[in-house]
């Protein structure tokens, strides 16, 4: 391994070094082990990248069960003496259960106030969202850039400009650019099933309700899952959520078509190219038949009208697009 590095984005999206930070690849790790003993100049730049590489993982700090029981256990003592507080004459009837039911919304209320408050103070505070068809490129308030793909919105946090964590909650699909800050502020994009963190770099994150997934094109991000597992990324790398997991696999460029307002289909089922042309419109499309939907699509249709977009389908020769009472229906 014969190899000098000039910047910590580099070295951190070195295989080797990743295996070595993550304790994943014995080899690699062993490789990356010699080449630091061969190069005792570029000890400093390790240093600063696992600091980097530590500043960007999510300690979640676990609270013991017996400490959770013990809290839980505190406030139903509190409960039964404010309680026991509200003195009821016998005899009151309905009227004492009604006391009792207004001390139970009031301590309800309590609850709601503190979880409103809570909620307020992390709820993010500007938001960026696309009509169906449409495809919007917007800039961030720390110079990021965002592409945002049909149908999908981003929300973010306020107080980027005084170097805090930049937080992004995206429902959607969106292309991003991430910029450099001079205090290397975590950029941090929340999706249903993991977070994607990281400084400077250029990747796409689609979050509908039936995936999520990530596809790196530049520079290096970590996944986090909601049950703590971590998967580090190298530009190329697609990982989505399937079956409960997180699958790595090589990307492909033509998922990022849509930014061209374009759609690239390679032996796609029928089916599944209406399913995502109904995502991106907000329409319904029906089979004319049932044998229809054994049949593929492929190639590399326009995207910015639908229209044109179903002009193109027939121009295939093997659908026939009929509208009809609204509907629109794909026969052969």
């Amino acid at each position: 391994m014969e190899k000098n590095f000039f910047n910590i984005e580099d070295l951190i999206a070195d295989e080797r070094f990743q295996s070595w930070y993550f304790k994943t690849n014995d080899r690699q790790r062993l490789e990356w082990e010699t080449w630091m003993t061969a190069n005792p100049h570029q000890a400093a730049l390790v240093a600063e990248a696992t600091e980097y590489m530590d500043s960007l993982m999510v300690k979640e700090r676990q609270i013991p069960e017996n400490q959770v029981i013990a809290a839980e256990q505190r406030l139903m003592d509190t409960i039964h003496e404010q309680e026991e507080a509200v003195v009821v004459p016998m005899y009151a009837g309905n009227h004492a259960r009604r006391v009792r039911q207004r001390w139970w919304m009031a301590a309800a209320a309590v609850v709601l106030v503190a979880m409103a408050g809570l909620l307020f103070l992390h709820r993010p505070s500007s938001s960026i969202h696309t009509a169906y068809g449409e495809v919007r490129e917007q800039q961030l308030p720390d110079g990021s850039k965002v592409m945002l793909n049909a149908n999908s919105e981003i929300r973010y946090s306020k107080g980027w400009e005084q170097g805090v964590e930049r937080e992004v909650w995206i429902k959607g699909e969106a292309f991003f650019h991430v910029a450099k800050t001079p205090s290397k502020s975590r950029f941090v994009v929340h999706t249903d099933q993991f977070d994607v963190i990281v400084t400077g770099t250029k990747f796409n994150v689609v979050n509908r309700t039936d995936k999520t997934n990530v596809m790196l094109t530049e520079g290096s991000v970590i996944l986090h899952t909601r049950d703590g597992k971590q998967i580090n990324m190298k530009p190329g790398d697609f990982v989505e959520f399937n079956n409960r997991q997180l699958e790595k696999k090589p990307g492909k460029e033509e998922m990022l078509a849509w930014r061209d307002k374009k759609l690239y289909f390679e032996k796609t089922p029928i089916s599944t190219a209406l399913e995502k042309i109904e995502e991106l419109y907000g329409v319904k499309i029906k089979l004319g038949n049932a044998s229809i939907s054994d049949k593929t699509v492929s190639g590399i249709m326009p995207n910015d009208n639908l229209d044109v977009l179903l002009e193109a389908l027939e121009a295939t020769n093997d659908f026939h697009v009929v509208r009809k009472d609204g509907e629109i229906i794909i026969t052969e």
